[in-house]
């Protein structure tokens, strides 16, 4: 049986969303394992990079987490053109959040990539009580628009590395697989005269 070779896989994934709606304390938390109460604001935007290992692809993800400030806006397509995949992050005790959401999957669907992978991320699970946007109306407002949904939080690490794991499926599943070494086709005999060399 021949063993198949992992596919390498560098992608780029861009978070947007509302200042406060917990981007970066989302990727702080997947790659360095750390949640602070207190996240000062991204400016213009931070990088991080991680690798994750599948069975069928190893993919290095280029994350950018851009500023969520009004100010920045401005500066966002510089950082989702070209990218694999985006996650529009919202905070679901806030229905303005949930609306400026709606805004950025709204401006990805005009000016991003057209196979782009789209997840829309409800963060702020652990603040139940406080909830103003419903389960429901992230989810069905995710499958009208052809986005994943997932409710996360990243004080408690819930779905966290789920949402990320997700995301490297998806791109595994996208990306070709290269072939390695070379494609011999057979050609019809051709007709007519021949050449030879060194004869």
């Amino acid at each position: 049986m021949a063993k198949t070779r992992n596919k390498n896989i560098q992608a780029k994934l861009v978070f947007l969303g509302d200042m406060g709606a917990g981007k970066t304390s989302l990727v702080s938390r997947f790659v360095r394992g750390q949640f602070s109460d207190f996240q000062e604001s991204t400016i213009g935007a931070a990088f991080f990079t991680q690798v994750l290992s599948l069975n069928e692809a190893t993919i290095k993800l280029d994350i950018w987490d851009t500023a969520g400030q009004e100010r920045y806006h401005s500066l966002a397509p510089m950082y989702y053109r070209g990218a694999a995949a985006a996650v529009v992050v919202y905070d679901l005790t806030s229905s303005e959040s949930f609306e400026r959401a709606k805004k950025w999957v709204q401006e990805l669907q005009r000016q991003g990539n057209p196979n782009l992978i789209k997840f829309l991320v409800a963060n702020k699970v652990d603040l139940e009580e406080k909830r103003k946007v419903g389960n429901e109306e992230g989810e069905l407002y995710a499958k009208e628009n052809g986005l994943n949904f997932l409710e996360t939080s990243a004080k408690t690490a819930h779905n966290v590395n789920e949402l990320f794991y997700e995301i490297a499926k998806k791109l595994a599943k996208a990306a070709p697989s290269r072939h390695t070494g070379m494609k011999l086709h057979s050609r019809p005999q051709e007709t007519g005269r021949r050449f030879f060399c060194c004869s």
